[in-house]
């Protein structure tokens, strides 16, 4: 792959157990607009089962890796497959796909496949994180939501939740969940999904993917974040048992540009102190001396350097940064950033 040529995208498809994931997978496969992709599939476990429940088109390549968990035992082979599948699946010097999914494990953190794509030097040349996508089983979200705390986490880093098995569940249940996972994640997007069927086109180009004319607040959503933070001040009392009780969301907006080493010293003491409690963030940045807006991603304690855009999106010039944390509150950002001001 030459200098300038266009990274591939990655969707991340993660969801729990049960959650319809193959169901989903079967029917993308099928559309046109997936037509050029090469899905990756994870399983738990040594004997590998789903590849022959998925059914598979022409036009896609699926590489089944089955020797453990995509996010944990195997992570070193998803960097050898990302490197090898660029000439494995070439033909007459030809790579025959321009996008990635990669599905994910019921049981899987998706942190770590996210850290495989930021810090591999190799792989960051050549792959871009377009997105991640959630499944969730609305007959028994909020039972996993209340045991497992995987699937809290999977929910609260998604850009995007599709909503499973509506017809096995009363209205009532339907919306108290709706809102349980608007707690959780205000700023991504929830589609309702029977039996699989959604058009892919919903589900791809969810990150802020080209810099070139980038859609900055459809990516940040802060305003999302605003109303839900009002709304999750007032409306329940906090359970701490519960594992979504210990998950914050909230936009913090900086009026003035912000010198270069107060910003890369703020994000380090704040990835020391809490890294592992950071689960998301993202933001745009106006820093001194600066001549362009920079974009900023990262997942718990690993960033991706910061990204230039060419113009601001609009005449607002404040940075603004969303952050979704466990256990750590908007004051504890804000009061580590006025310190090292």
């Amino acid at each position: 792959m030459t200098d300038n040529a266009p990274l591939i995208p990655v969707t991340l498809l993660t969801g729990f157990l049960g959650s319809g994931k193959t169901t989903l997978l079967n029917h993308l496969m099928q559309q046109t607009s997936m037509a050029d992709t090469l899905v990756i599939i994870n399983e738990f476990g040594e004997i590998a089962l789903d590849h022959h429940l998925v059914t598979h088109s022409k036009e896609n390549i699926v590489q089944e890796m089955s020797s453990g968990c995509l996010c944990c035992t195997i992570r070193g082979d998803l960097t050898k497959t990302l490197r090898d599948i660029t000439w494995r699946f070439a033909r007459n010097g030809k790579r025959q796909f321009n996008r990635v999914l990669i599905e994910t494990t019921g049981l899987a953190d998706p942190a770590p496949i996210i850290h495989t794509l930021m810090i591999d030097g190799h792989l960051a040349q050549r792959y871009k994180l377009d997105g991640i996508v959630t499944t969730i089983d609305m007959a028994n979200g909020n039972q996993t939501l209340d045991q497992y705390s995987e699937a809290v986490k999977q929910a609260a880093v998604a850009d995007c939740l599709l909503l499973t098995k509506k017809d096995l569940i009363s209205s009532d249940t339907q919306q108290a969940l709706q809102h349980r996972l608007k707690q959780i994640n205000p700023t991504a997007t929830q589609w309702e999904v029977k039996q699989g069927k959604i058009e892919a086109t919903k589900l791809l180009n969810l990150g802020l993917f080209s810099t070139q004319r980038p859609d900055v607040q459809a990516w940040l959503k802060e305003e999302l974040l605003q109303s839900s933070t009002a709304t999750h001040q007032h409306d329940h009392a906090h359970d701490p048992n519960r594992h979504d009780d210990h998950i914050r969301a909230f936009c913090f907006t900086i009026d003035k540009p912000i010198p270069e080493e107060n910003y890369f010293n703020w994000i380090n003491f704040l990835m020391m102190m809490a890294g592992d409690h950071i689960l998301r963030v993202k933001g745009i940045l106006n820093i001194e001396t600066y001549t362009h807006p920079m974009v900023i991603h990262g997942v718990q304690h690993i960033f991706h350097p910061p990204m230039p855009l060419d113009n601001w999106p609009s005449d607002d010039h404040r940075s603004k940064i969303v952050f979704i944390t466990r256990d750590i509150e908007r004051e504890v950002v804000e009061n580590i950033f006025h310190a090292l001001a």
